[in-house]
């Protein structure tokens, strides 16, 4: 059994709390099981931004990582997400 805390949408908070829990839900897994991390630098409701770190900082694999799977599981929760960036582009 892991460790990690499971994501549940809070609906009482606001849409920056809900995406920043979010956030940190999936830079702990990314951290744990992959030695990267993903920080959120910036959300407007339909942009988010994003550092990511560790192990990502100059991985090939980062790229991927960003669009397919914090992506594709902000767009679970956010559907209203037009885009998700690295914050160096």
């Amino acid at each position: 059994m892991s460790d990690l805390p499971v994501y549940k949408p809070d609906d009482t908070l606001d849409e920056q709390a809900r995406m920043e829990g979010l956030i940190e839900f999936l830079s702990a897994y990314i951290e744990q099981y992959h030695g990267g991390w993903v920080r959120l630098i910036e959300f407007d409701g339909q942009t988010l931004k994003v550092e990511l770190g560790g192990a990502c900082d100059g991985c090939p694999l980062s790229t991927h990582t960003l669009r397919g799977w914090i992506a594709g599981t902000v767009r679970q929760f956010f559907p209203d997400v037009k885009s998700v960036i690295a914050a160096d582009g």
